[in-house]
């Protein structure tokens, strides 16, 4: 019988060791093409051949986090190879221990706006089930309290180890929320200040200090030398699902010394792929709740969708009819009377609404300033995309959660993800998407409970450009969406739009 060797060989990788026949099955099993691979520079030009490969079959390396799929490989049926562990202790593994003493979290001051609050059930078992595994990918969706349980753990992490910990997030307005968050949790709590424990990293902070705790955009650090990591006992990576480029995954591989790692997301985006790269640096996958769940229990604001079918001349789809998909986004927001709907549907809502847009310069800013001509001069519009300085970005944000009727016009680089605005009550998706992850990250956008308890309206503006048995781009874009919402137990209608 072949034997499979393992053994750690630091936090972030396991050594795997075997005949060079199982590791090329080891290695089959374990590529993987890239979602979109055919669209990708490097395989047109044929230096790549789209593919992944988690097992480095040349230096024996796997990510740590995926031990039980090498359980899974070697007992598939034909196989039946044996594991011979060189170690005890194994990361990625269900942990057999006793489980962690949550009474320190449980006896902690925790406040939000002043209020003290305990944690849900579910954030609890999420906080148990992650120290004593010392890895996870925690998938929870937004407004479902990701924050308070990186706290949780921070917290208790700082009175039982002396290591350091770093929070890696995808955007400098996530630095400043996520630190007013620990400000906000800990304010009536003598044993944590925030200023005392935590340090910011991005645009050029300093990044040597004192404070054991460090909130970093992964642009700041992933130049930073090996050593610069050493310190650090616990690594949290935010938003994990925009863990998938080399600088992101490198942080994680020079983090050798973190025993503690998890990674918190909303949601993945559908692949295997995706989903074995992120536990491969977190750990196994660990599903906290569902928005569904939350709803039913009244801790989220009830959603109502409603997907508005643009119908255009027949012309104009004759016009679209064959051309390239960029072509038909810039045809579709540069249609004057699809930009003047969409004003006046935001106009029109009663409420704090948000408006997302792609494309910053042919659309965003149009819209704001057809938006702001059209508004009563009482009323408030703003405008957000990634050429907004990140403070002005907070204020913004602030300033609509004490809000009752403000319109923001902003890019879904900087509001689909992570930003939390309390006061939400209307979202219309102005760009066509169909990813599953920019989709659900939106939708979260609106789903914390607003002060007056009302549910959350999402236009989705579906644009039917088809052409006899021909549909267009985004309209296939836009059935990929429903499905989404299908899939999440969403409910939806249908309209139809002559513009």
């Amino acid at each position: 019988m072949d034997v499979i060797k393992i053994q750690n060989k630091n936090h972030s990788f396991l050594h795997v060791d075997c005949e060079p026949s199982v590791a090329n099955e080891l290695s089959d099993f374990f590529t993987f093409y890239v979602p979109g691979y055919k669209f990708m520079p490097a395989y047109k030009n044929k230096i790549w051949d789209g593919k992944i490969r988690l097992y480095d079959v040349r230096k024996k390396e796997l990510p740590a986090g995926l031990f039980r799929y090498v359980e899974e490989f070697a007992g598939t049926p034909g196989r039946d190879y044996q594991i011979e562990l060189l170690h005890d202790n194994y990361y990625g593994l269900p942990n057999s221990e006793v489980e962690v003493d949550m009474s320190y979290i449980k006896d902690m001051t925790i406040t939000s706006k002043g209020k003290e609050i305990e944690p849900r059930d579910y954030q609890l078992e999420a906080i148990q089930h992650g120290l004593t595994n010392k890895r996870a990918l925690l998938i929870s969706p937004t407004a479902s309290g990701k924050s308070l349980i990186i706290y949780s753990m921070i917290r208790w992490y700082l009175e039982n180890y002396d290591k350091k910990v770093i929070i890696i997030v995808p955007t400098t307005s996530l630095v400043e929320q996520m630190y007013k968050d620990f400000g906000d949790y800990s304010e009536y709590d003598d044993g944590f200040n925030v200023e005392k424990f935590c340090h910011k990293i991005y645009s050029g902070k300093e990044k040597i200090f004192d404070q054991r705790v460090v909130i970093t955009t992964w642009q700041s650090i992933y130049k930073m030398p090996g050593h610069w990591f050493e310190p650090y006992g616990m690594v949290i990576g935010d938003e994990a699902h925009n863990f998938k480029a080399k600088s992101l995954t490198s942080i994680l591989t020079k983090c050798r010394e973190a025993e503690f790692r998890f990674g918190t997301t909303g949601t993945l985006d559908g692949t295997n792929t995706h989903k074995l790269v992120l536990e491969g640096y977190f750990g196994p996958a660990y599903y906290v709740t569902t928005t569904k769940s939350l709803m039913d229990q009244g801790a989220l604001a009830e959603l109502d969708i409603s997907v508005l079918l643009l119908k255009y001349s027949d012309e104009e789809c004759k016009l679209i009819n064959k051309v390239k998909y960029q072509e038909e986004v810039n045809f579709i927001v540069k249609h004057e009377k699809r930009n003047n709907f969409i004003s006046n549907l935001a106009l029109d809502q009663d409420g704090n609404t948000l408006v997302l847009f792609q494309l910053v310069e042919k659309h965003g800013k149009p819209l704001y300033d057809l938006i702001k001509a059209k508004a009563h001069q009482r009323r408030k519009i703003f405008y957000v995309s990634g050429s907004v300085d990140t403070d002005i970005r907070e204020q913004i944000r602030e300033i609509v959660e004490r809000e009752k009727n403000a319109v923001i016009v902003a890019s879904l680089g900087t509001f689909s993800t992570g930003v939390n605005i309390r006061n939400l009550h209307n979202i219309i998706f102005a760009s066509p998407s169909k990813s599953q992850i920019k989709v659900l990250q939106s939708i979260g956008r609106g789903l914390r409970k607003s002060d007056d308890g009302r549910e959350t309206k999402l236009y989705d503006l579906a644009d039917d450009l088809h052409w006899k048995s021909n549909k267009n781009y985004t309209l296939n874009h836009a059935a990929e969406r429903i499905k989404i919402y299908t899939k999440e137990k969403f409910r939806y209608r249908i309209y139809e739009i002559k513009l």
